[in-house]
């Protein structure tokens, strides 16, 4: 059993105070995102603390301190944890199964009575954990006593879909997401089944260091808006670098269909006249920059235009759901009625 990532961000409040929830997965799928996307839900009403466990050690959680007036051993907190503040907290133990095992014992009152040492957080606070799955080979342990007195779930991996429209959302260059959309395969799971012929993805049995993951088509992105200052063995390098060779290899033969596309000056001036690129990776590289480019209803009505002249309806549908869902677009969109009336009649799709 899988929970998705938007789930879990109302998941984790609503369990989070009384229940500590460890969430697991392959790496790179956006589990330490977490803990912004619930600052983004939630405000100002909270404390948020990351804490980084592999690399923290017990002088960075709590020490003991001699009170030489009392002779007693007194109780001084990290500052990571923010205890002067009276705010609630939410506390991301991050890789919190690759910590040492000395800390995972010092969290475990943290996790079940939501103390640091011996001082209790403020009232309402949230502690939640993230790992790698046991099976990705990574060192990731749990103590079984542990591991009975929390809340593990296993997060489900964003697919080619759900991945391109958080993309959309969030910058990433459109020749990425539409490479992704070529090859929705760069984002499945070894876990699936049938996957040990997948030359993209992180097969665990293999010593890998670059593969496809979210993370790292994400950082992908930062390769191909430079691309052009880059020499074509310095661009296949990088991208090897960050989503693996065969990877690479594929996005750079992606890559030089560019050369085909009209220029978007053209096809906004004159969207029923300008060159249709005959070669479908083509339209859809169009597609996603369209996305980008689309700043009022008028562009808008320009790019349909253009777009319904594509021959495939599958490019069609690809765009009007797309435009009907991106953040900067929908809002454009819902108000151009050719654009309207194709989601009522198409409205299963969304």
């Amino acid at each position: 059993m899988q929970v998705s990532i938007n789930e879990l961000r109302t998941l984790i409040p609503t369990i989070g105070e009384e229940l500590t929830p460890i969430i697991q997965s392959e790496a790179g799928c956006g589990k330490t995102s977490l803990l912004e996307m619930m600052k983004q839900d939630l405000g100002d009403k909270y404390d948020y603390v990351y804490v980084d466990c592999p690399v923290k050690d017990m002088s960075d959680i709590a020490m003991t301190i001699p009170n030489h007036a009392t002779k007693s051993l007194e109780n001084y907190n990290g500052s990571i944890f923010k205890l002067e503040s009276p705010k609630p907290k939410i506390i991301l133990l991050d890789e919190f199964m690759k910590a040492p095992k000395m800390l995972q014992v010092i969290f475990t009152r943290l996790m079940l009575e939501r103390c640091i040492g011996d001082t209790p957080l403020p009232e309402g606070s949230i502690v939640f954990g993230t790992s790698n799955n046991e099976t990705d080979g990574l060192g990731d342990t749990m103590l079984a006593h542990a591991g009975n007195r929390v809340c593990l779930l296993q997060m489900e991996k964003p697919n080619a879909k759900t991945w391109i429209q958080w993309a959309t959302d969030n910058g990433i260059h459109p020749l990425v997401r539409a490479w992704v959309h070529m090859f929705p395969t760069c984002l499945a799971s070894y876990k699936d089944g049938n996957e040990d012929d997948n030359p993209y993805i992180f097969q665990p049995k293999k010593h890998q260091l670059s593969f496809c993951s979210p993370r790292s088509l994400a950082k992908s992105s930062v390769i191909i808006s430079a691309k052009d200052k880059m020499t074509p063995n310095a661009l296949m390098c990088a991208l090897a670098g960050t989503i693996g060779k065969s990877a690479a290899s594929q996005f750079s033969a992606f890559l030089s269909l560019e050369k085909v596309l009209p220029d978007w000056k053209d096809i906004f001036d004159n969207p029923q006249t300008t060159d249709v690129p005959e070669d479908t990776n083509a339209q859809l590289m169009l597609i996603f920059q369209a996305l980008d480019r689309i700043e009022n209803a008028e562009d808008c009505r320009n790019v349909l235009a253009y777009v319904t002249r594509f021959p495939s309806r599958e490019m069609h549908a690809i765009f009007f759901t797309q435009v009907l869902k991106a953040k900067k677009t929908k809002k454009i969109a819902s108000g151009v009625k050719e654009i309207t009336k194709w989601a009522e009649e198409n409205s299963d799709l969304f």
